[in-house]
């Protein structure tokens, strides 16, 4: 976790919605189930996902600058292998520049490379590095 992320439980007390990158349709899949739990905790998901249109009974972005920039999004939630965590760093950079917001970028275990954590440091992005949003949800 860099020095500009809040501790985990308190931007889960703050946020209200939750993007998902690499949300899956697939039930069996930790972004599918991730993405359920955080509907059932009162969260609004949005599932990201260039291949679907619609996950969980919710609308499906293909990407994270698709997403109407009138919706604040609070955390974007990495579900892809790492080597696209720095990818996924870069779009929300340029969110933050299109719509003025700056979303904590949470990367699920293992999903975090030293990349895209210096360049979420660079572009003043909050970053958590490796957690299970669904534990931190449930340590709250």
């Amino acid at each position: 976790m860099n020095t500009m992320t809040p501790n985990p439980q308190d931007i889960l007390r703050k946020a209200k919605t939750v993007a998902v990158i690499g949300c899956s349709p697939d039930p069996y899949r930790t972004s599918n189930y991730a993405a359920k739990y955080l509907l059932k905790k009162g969260y609004t998901m949005i599932p990201v996902n260039p291949n679907e249109k619609e996950i969980l009974g919710e609308r499906c972005y293909p990407d994270l600058n698709s997403i109407p920039e009138e919706i604040q999004v609070d955390v974007v939630n990495v579900f892809r292998r790492s080597v696209h965590t720095e990818g996924v760093v870069k779009e929300v950079e340029q969110w933050k520049q299109k719509t003025g917001q700056n979303p904590v970028i949470w990367t699920q275990l293992d999903v975090s490379s030293p990349q895209a954590e210096l360049k979420a440091e660079e572009a003043e992005l909050p970053y958590v590095r490796n957690l299970c949003i669904m534990v931190e949800m449930d340590r709250m």
